[in-house]
């Protein structure tokens, strides 16, 4: 007797993010076991990532053989003037649409620096290096230690921040315990005043560690170590600032490795991604990890990460990026819903090489890359078209023990006008995909029984932009995965749903 059809829906495929943590057979039809080159869109739909356009038009002459742009910052002096500050080739750059060469004399042999604005002037500390002052008052970038009116020696410190008035140092070799600050208002100024330091040696709660990264959040002020947190409470007055709490066996792997999201701080721990707020909270209460989804294989990533770990939260897209450059992928973390695990919701980008990332005044995304500044922007990466892919987890059906003979699928779109799309699909987990292609629609007119009920930002010029695809399958096998790969070429798209069809067969 033939057997019925029986369907699997799945709306907004993806929807929760890439997970690759739980058994594949188990996990919910809306997790992904791929998710790269794209995004969760506001409508909860696996969309494509924007790419990047150049905004330097002279990077390959300025740059040459080097790695490209490896660090970058802004800054917003005091007359509402704005200033691109970038690091490369071993030089010191000021600009966007060119980047003008400002290392004069300066003696410059590494990239990573690290950036932070106080009272008019600009600075840039980096591991091994004099520190750095741009003055907006004359316009010159010099050493701190040559600045007019520098008083003291400054620290040659791979992390800086500017908060509570004044610039915070750390992690200087040969000595990572201990902390510095200058004076109030006056980043140059390191000996007199306010300025002064705390050694760590003894306050670390495991004992012994050493300072990875700074932040300041609530007025409180953070100090991340490899494998612990300081907090400190009234860091106005530093010569009185208190000790408010401590965190064992969580820290930073790394300065780059912190965002702050306005209400909490992210940042990357060894055991995954990080959330300060929950940090602290769990304490007495767990609460389920920022990463717990993909906490096995960031774990990897960061044990093998040799390059520079960078990290951004961009505010207008709301999510937090991680680079490893080494294996070349980025983690985007949606931090808009959280998933019921208190997951965030996470992609991956690999077809994008970033080497750093800032974001301006403006909420413009810059990006370093090997050939100058690029912004977060159109959908392609500078003009090149990029692979989006999302792949399900294995589907039963219900129930493995019994084949399943898959008889189509409906692919449902939003947008992606005249792209190429290959549906992929293999059975009982052995990677052999068989593939069927077919093109969308352009969208000059209006399109039959496809338009979306009450979606009006789905509709341009009174054409709807949804369109349903009926694609034609074969073959059977006791669980079936199903993937979409397309070429991104200028246009978005993002994948509203898939309805799945197959018969039910015998026992297998």
């Amino acid at each position: 007797m033939a057997q019925p059809l029986q369907n699997i829906t799945i709306s907004a495929p993806g929807f929760a993010g890439i997970n690759t943590q739980d058994a594949p057979l188990l996990q919910d039809a809306s997790f992904a076991s791929i998710a790269d080159n794209c995004i969760i869109d506001k409508e909860g739909r696996i969309a494509s990532r924007k790419g990047y356009s150049m905004v330097s038009s002279n990077g390959g002459s300025v740059l040459g053989a080097s790695a490209g742009i490896e660090s970058i910052g802004e800054f917003v002096q005091n007359n509402g003037t704005k200033i691109v500050f970038t690091c490369g080739n071993n030089k010191i750059f000021k600009g966007t649409s060119t980047l003008v060469d400002i290392t004069a004399s300066l003696t410059v042999s590494a990239n990573n620096w690290s950036m932070a604005s106080l009272a008019n002037k600009f600075y840039l500390f980096q591991r091994g290096h004099s520190p750095l002052v741009y003055d907006a008052g004359t316009s010159a970038l010099t050493t701190i230690a040559a600045h007019g009116s520098a008083s003291g020696t400054p620290p040659n410190a791979h992390v800086c921040m500017a908060a509570f008035g004044r610039i915070w140092a750390a992690d200087v070799t040969g000595n990572k315990q201990t902390l510095y600050w200058s004076d109030s208002l006056d980043g140059v100024d390191w000996d007199s005043g306010s300025s002064g330091s705390l050694d760590l040696t003894t306050v670390w709660p495991s004992g012994f560690d050493e300072i990875t990264a700074l932040a300041a959040h609530n007025n409180f002020l953070i100090i991340l170590g490899r494998r612990s947190i300081l907090v400190y409470s009234g860091a106005g007055n530093p010569s009185a600032m208190t000790l408010s709490d401590t965190i064992l066996n969580i820290g930073c792997v790394g300065r780059d490795a912190i965002q702050s999201t306005g209400q909490d701080i992210l940042f990357l721990d060894f055991s995954g991604v990080r959330s300060l707020s929950r940090t602290i909270q769990e304490k007495s209460s767990p609460i389920g990890d920022v990463s717990k989804n993909v906490n096995s294989e960031i774990k990897t990533r960061v044990q093998s990460e040799t390059g520079n770990i960078k990290t951004v939260y961009d505010s207008n897209n709301a999510f937090f990026l991680i680079n490893f450059p080494t294996v070349g992928v980025v983690y985007c973390f949606d931090t808009r819903y959280p998933l019921e695990n208190g997951s965030y919701r996470t992609t991956t980008w690999t077809a994008i090489k970033p080497l750093c990332f800032t974001v301006t005044d403006a909420d413009d995304l810059y990006i370093g890359v090997s050939t100058g500044i690029a912004e977060y922007d159109s959908y392609t990466d500078d003009t090149a078209s990029f692979t989006l892919q999302y792949f399900s987890h294995p589907l039963s059906f219900g129930d493995s023990s019994r084949l399943k003979f898959l008889k189509k699928v409906n692919i449902t779109t939003f947008s992606g006008e005249n792209a190429d799309v290959t549906l992929n699909w293999a059975y009982d987990y052995k990677g052999d995909y068989r593939s069927q292609v077919y093109t969308l629609p352009g969208f000059n007119g209006a399109l039959y029984n496809i338009s979306e009920f009450n979606t009006e930002a789905e509709y341009s010029s009174g054409a709807s932009l949804i369109n349903t695809q009926k694609v034609n399958t074969g073959g059977s096998g006791s669980v079936v995965q199903v993937g979409i790969t397309t070429n991104v070429n200028g246009k978005q798209i993002a994948f509203q749903e898939l309805n799945i069809h197959s018969t039910i067969g015998r026992i297998n």
